[in-house]
């Protein structure tokens, strides 16, 4: 698992150095860290409504989007 949080870590900062106006992270970053901590907690709430309602694929890709953007 370290590996994968590693490469995306590299993945994220890649983007965030780049110019590409379609990049999601790019887009975010340019947004500044008042919209990356928004995005954070819409996906904390996102991941524990996922939580109490007892649907495991919610409820693993609630925090994979979580992790993500904790990443970021």
């Amino acid at each position: 698992m370290t590996d994968t949080i590693s490469k995306l870590e590299a993945v994220i900062a890649g983007r965030r150095a780049s110019a590409n106006s379609d990049s999601y992270v790019a887009s975010l970053f340019s947004k500044g860290r008042s919209k990356i901590a928004q995005k954070l907690g819409e996906e904390a709430t996102e991941t524990v409504i996922a939580a109490l309602s007892g649907d495991k694929a919610s409820l693993t890709a609630e925090a994979a989007d979580l992790l993500f953007h904790l990443l970021v």
